[in-house]
């Protein structure tokens, strides 16, 4: 059996500069991973079959999880299959690519247990934009619809806390509130970004799809405010929400404020992480 860690990310800043004709839309992203994600377990087997837990999810083809296997097995030529568990430990449509992480993670694991020759960027593109980042293992600056990464190595140590109110958001909806107002952004300062986090002050990074969520869950808006209420700076809704984030001067900062978050709001998802640039 091999149990594989399937990290959350967080984006450190994101510009959408524009929408294609096609419907797709230029990205401009700081993405980072996580010390807090899901967990796999995966063995070899006569077919292939899921099984998930913590979460109500499917566990046929309509799963990211199921689909990366699939692709894989089929493309690497195996006859048999496999055995797999889904820890699922991430909140749902949250904005921490919890599905793309599960489907590289599966990827890799089958890689290591029938190894071949299969592209696997290519086959992890095919299963979503935010996919292959995931098969880096570090920061990366995506670009295009996600899909061109610049692998960044010079990110200081950065403790956060995440903090999640309970909303589901489909990340298809938030690009369409966007498109609906046309407010595209200019690309990230990149070095202004890494200055700040080197300094511990506030970071000059925005997220271009905050305003159109912020004003269709409040419940979003009262999050950012909890972070900056508890003392943590740069607060940034992750990708399309619902989990935001803000910024510690180090660990301890950051457990306290996640423990005076958790005791005011007891419903809600909490978690203090590290980011593994």
């Amino acid at each position: 059996m091999t149990r594989f860690f399937a990290p959350a990310k967080i984006n450190l800043g994101l510009s959408v500069l524009g929408v294609r004709e096609n419907g797709y839309h230029d990205l401009h992203s700081l993405m980072v991973p996580l010390t807090v994600g899901d967990e796999l377990e995966i063995r070899p087997a006569e077919a292939l079959t899921l099984r998930v837990e913590g979460a109500d999810l499917p566990t046929d083809e309509r799963n990211l999880v199921y689909r990366a296997a699939r692709a894989y097995l089929d493309a690497a030529g195996v006859t048999g299959g496999a055995d797999i568990v889904l820890h699922k430990r991430l909140p749902l449509a949250s904005g921490l690519g919890g599905g793309s992480s599960d489907a590289a993670s599966t990827l890799l694991a089958l890689a290591e247990l029938y190894p071949s020759d299969v592209d696997l960027p290519a086959l992890a593109l095919s299963l979503g934009a935010d996919v292959p980042f995931f098969l880096l293992g570090g920061a990366a600056l995506a670009q295009g619809v996600g899909e061109r990464l610049t692998p960044i190595h010079d990110l200081p140590p950065v403790h956060l806390v995440l903090a999640n109110a309970g909303a589901e958001i489909s990340a298809g909806d938030a690009y369409r509130w966007l498109d609906e107002t046309g407010d595209f952004s200019s690309p990230l300062r990149l070095d202004a970004i890494r200055q700040a986090l080197a300094s511990g002050v506030e970071v000059p990074y925005f997220n271009s799809l905050q305003a159109g969520v912020l004003a269709h869950f409040p419940s979003v808006l009262t999050t950012l405010e909890a972070l900056a209420d508890a003392g943590l700076h740069s607060v940034l809704m992750s990708g399309s929400g619902a989990t935001c984030f803000g910024l510690a001067r180090d660990e301890a900062q950051a457990q306290a404020a996640a423990g005076a978050l958790a005791a005011q709001f007891p419903q809600w998802w909490v978690k203090v992480a590290r980011v593994e640039a």
